[in-house]
């Protein structure tokens, strides 16, 4: 089973969203998926409630990560997308440690940059892969970055933290369709938005199939650029 986790040391990048976009569009693309909500906040299990089809389908970290991962495994999902919080670190080390892939979102800023530090020395430590992505973003201007976002790379690329080519901008639709429990994907599959989540979902498949081709050898590489 491939898992994603979702991890950040600071609270409001945007971890939720992003764990359900993505795991929304997996699905769509007939992926069997599964989503672990490890956050005491809830929001991946409120945006499930009002989901009519009850897919992808939702498991509770409350009794710990391992074990929520171990039930999803023997009933034979394929993918994994761990929501985790950034005031409970203690689970989100547990799901960082069982990550297939480590996925840091980021909003370009001075004080979310910074906390990037921690949560990618952490995945560094555990030799996990991850990647960082910038999110709610200011939208491209005829196809030219905002000057945070140029910025934003500039600074992850001085300190050597892989971070993913593109962006996911701050749009509304991210916000109103995960309202409605639904995705960007579900509701406008042909909007900007949609095409940003399936570049992202693109490339962590993309970056999962060479860790996973890499785990006979002799490892992966701490960061991994997706």
């Amino acid at each position: 089973m491939n898992i994603i986790t979702m991890a950040s040391r600071k609270g409001g990048a945007g971890k939720s969203t992003l764990t359900a976009h993505l795991a929304a569009f997996s699905q769509q693309a007939g992926h069997r998926c599964v989503v672990i909500d490890a956050d005491p906040q809830g929001s991946l299990t409120l945006w499930h409630s009002l989901r009519a089809d009850g897919n992808p389908a939702l498991r509770n970290a409350a009794r710990g990560v391992d074990r929520a991962l171990a039930s999803a495994m023997v009933e034979g999902y394929q993918w994994a997308f761990i929501d985790t919080a950034a005031s409970m670190w203690v689970v989100a080390l547990e799901a960082i440690r069982a990550a297939t892939f480590v996925l840091i979102p980021a909003r370009p800023g001075f004080f979310d940059l910074n906390a990037v530090r921690e949560t990618v020395a952490t995945a560094r430590e555990r030799n996990k892969p991850y990647a960082v992505v910038l999110n709610a973003a200011p939208v491209k201007r005829e196809d030219k970055e905002a000057p945070a976002v140029t910025q934003s790379r500039m600074f992850f690329d001085k300190l050597g933290i892989p971070v993913w080519s593109g962006q996911v901008s701050q749009r509304a639709g991210y916000v109103l369709t995960l309202a409605a429990g639904a995705s960007v994907c579900e509701v406008t599959p042909e909007s900007t938005a949609t095409s940003e989540i399936a570049r992202l979902w693109s490339a962590v498949e993309r970056s999962v199939a060479a860790i996973n081709e890499a785990r006979p050898g002799t490892g992966v590489t701490h960061g991994q650029a997706a």
